[in-house]
């Protein structure tokens, strides 16, 4: 048998080896897309715009892991006042807040920003390394995808993908939008920044879940992961 050859087997064994993990992984998992009485839920379109906060269902060790139980946004930074948007999951671990427009002194539509983020846009927050959450999508066609990171970091970092429960990126660095120019200390948190291209995975047509780890830095303020199809 000729090397090209073996080595194509080679290749197709660990494929399948891989597929074979993978369908492991979502038999076995125990999680639901995030839905609501404002969302129609169901897993998250790709190629699109993938929510960070519209993390899965199942609560800890099962949809996310969080250092501590208390959500430090909905609920707390935003008060408890009816509103959906203050008190959005606030029963989870999962830190969230949302983009503030239109304050005095500016918060989320400061002249700091990279990026001008959507007004209200719901995001994940005060994030700690060994923290992590998963989001089921949904895949038109398999393929290579890069992702845009929409993203507030004070002081750097990185974060991980995995894909059906195996290491789909490694570790995906994030730059600080730390800009001492900045007057208001607390509005270092409020840098928008979109990292193009920060990640590149492998995905196979119809249901996934991609589980985003915080690996080094933390305080980092995720908002949006955009999936686009590549070749």
């Amino acid at each position: 048998m000729v090397p090209s050859l073996l080595s194509g087997i080679g290749i197709l064994a660990v494929a399948a080896v891989l597929c074979a993990a993978q369908s492991g992984f979502l038999s076995r998992y125990r999680g639901a897309p995030f839905h609501d009485s404002r969302t129609l839920g169901g897993p998250q379109v790709i190629p699109g715009k993938v929510q960070c906060a519209y993390y899965d269902l199942g609560g800890e060790g099962v949809a996310y892991h969080d250092t501590d139980a208390r959500n430090h946004g909905s609920g707390e930074l935003n008060p408890a006042d009816g509103s959906y948007l203050n008190e959005f999951r606030m029963s989870e671990g999962v830190d969230i807040s949302y983009t503030k427009m239109k304050h005095d002194p500016p918060i989320d539509d400061s002249p700091y920003d990279k990026v001008l983020p959507p007004a209200d846009l719901l995001y994940v927050g005060w994030t700690e390394p060994g923290e992590w959450f998963n989001i089921t999508v949904e895949t038109a066609y398999a393929g290579k995808y890069t992702a845009d990171l929409l993203y507030t970091s004070n002081r750097g970092g990185s974060i991980s993908i995995d894909v059906n429960g195996a290491a789909a990126t490694g570790p995906l660095a994030i730059t600080t939008t730390y800009d001492a120019a900045d007057p208001v200390a607390w509005r270092q948190w409020h840098h928008w920044k979109l990292a193009q291209g920060i990640a590149t995975v492998h995905l196979p047509a119809g249901k996934s879940v991609l589980t985003v780890h915080i690996v080094t830095g933390g305080q980092m303020n995720l908002a949006t992961l955009e999936f686009r199809h590549v070749g």
